[in-house]
């Protein structure tokens, strides 16, 4: 039975039902590409997706500044934005009186569903799985009154601060957070072995390698209620309210978040932690200030614009197309570029990240040409429509 408490408050209209608000494009095709900022860092070191845990990101100058302004910020960002979205529908359902969470536990659990085969057949840092079971509490909760869901959202912030801040000083006792290399098998693996090995590898290291999730579930949380909050708030809409919000998001997230992020980064691997899920999702509401101050005084949209907000409409395509590019090119399977020119410097893997941004954003604006939605956007609406 689907219950809906009465006191849950009515939520403003931030846009007329039905139509979009045209900031969140651009802030998910933002998200999706700034993503692949940390992600393709993962795909050309030594041992790929494994080495990430083994020996953690590089640290030259050119992988720092990625680090600083990327690591954890845009991940955040996009947890916030699919909290809008399920704000979004959680209201679309209200206005039809369609039961909730309804039909929704469906979509997430196909969400569920094509995550698990992008974390098998491409990506071991695949984010959707943990995406599809955090959306089926939240989305529960917004049947809850805003008290309820207040309490809940500081709630988990305050535990995942808290076992952030053990994890970094357990990890700063032991001394595991010091860079052992990575073992010259799984460097084989990614750079000469087969399709087949890499998908054993994923299942045999399934556990450790899904750790992520885990252990930033109340993270997850915080941040789509966050996402909804904001949404209710009027924090995306193209009025003085949107416009005021915004600004108090960049002053804050831009002022207090970059300068503590630089120094979580400059404290070295012992703050790992901290830097990627603490002090990065106060850098991510200044980007959503920054990205909004851009966009309030673009009046033409260009060639950027219009390829940040096509990325967006095919978000879901766009993050699993992105990870494959980067595996065939990165890979042994593919043409192998991360072991031949391994040594060459950091500028390659910078290239690599800004062609294919070039090539999403093309892609993705000639796709929504012919066609309204992404092609998985498209695969998932036909799946639940049968």
């Amino acid at each position: 039975m689907t219950h809906t408490d009465p006191r849950v408050t009515q939520t403003p209209q931030a846009t007329p039902a039905g139509r979009r608000l045209p900031l969140l494009d651009v802030l998910r095709g933002v998200a999706i590409l700034g993503t692949l900022m940390t992600n393709v860092w993962i795909f050309t070191g030594p041992g790929a997706e494994w080495g990430a845990l083994e020996s953690g990101m590089a640290t030259g100058p050119v992988e720092s500044t990625f680090g600083v302004l990327a690591n954890g910020k845009f991940l955040s960002l996009l947890t916030i934005l699919f909290g809008v979205g399920l704000a979004i529908q959680y209201d679309s359902a209200k206005r039809r009186g369609q039961p909730w969470p309804g039909r929704y536990r469906w979509r997430a659990l196909f969400l569920f569903a094509e995550g698990t085969v992008h974390f098998v057949l491409v990506f071991a840092w695949d984010v959707l799985m943990g995406y599809a079971v955090t959306a089926l509490l939240v989305a529960w909760l917004l049947t809850r009154s805003e008290r309820a869901q207040r309490r809940v959202m500081w709630w988990a912030a305050g535990i995942h601060l808290a076992l952030m801040g053990l994890l970094t000083v357990a990890l700063a006792a032991t001394g595991d957070g010091t860079d052992d290399g990575v073992s010259e098998d799984v460097v084989d693996l990614y750079a000469h072995g087969s399709y087949p090995a890499q998908i054993a590898f994923r299942l045999e290291n399934a556990l450790a390698l899904r750790m992520e999730p885990v252990l930033t579930f109340f993270l997850l949380v915080f941040l789509f209620l966050l996402g909804v909050r904001l949404f209710r708030a009027g924090a995306f809409g193209a009025d003085e309210t949107g416009r005021r919000l915004r600004s108090r998001l960049l002053a804050w997230g831009i002022g207090l978040g970059l300068p503590l992020n630089a120094a979580a980064a400059l404290a070295g691997p012992d703050l790992f932690l901290l830097a990627r899920y603490g002090t990065a999702p106060l850098l991510a509401l200044g980007y959503i200030g920054l990205v909004g101050a851009v966009v309030d005084r673009v009046r033409r949209p260009g060639p950027l614009m219009t390829g940040l907000t096509s990325v967006g409409r095919t978000a879901l395509s766009g993050y699993v197309l992105q990870n494959a590019l980067c595996v065939l090119i990165s890979y042994g399977i593919g043409l192998g570029l991360a072991e031949r020119l391994d040594g060459t410097g950091p500028w390659w893997v910078v290239a690599l990240w800004a062609t294919v941004c070039a090539v999403l954003m093309a892609g993705s604006t000639l796709w929504l040409r012919r066609f309204s939605t992404g092609p998985l956007e498209s695969v998932q609406k036909w799946a639940l429509r049968h």
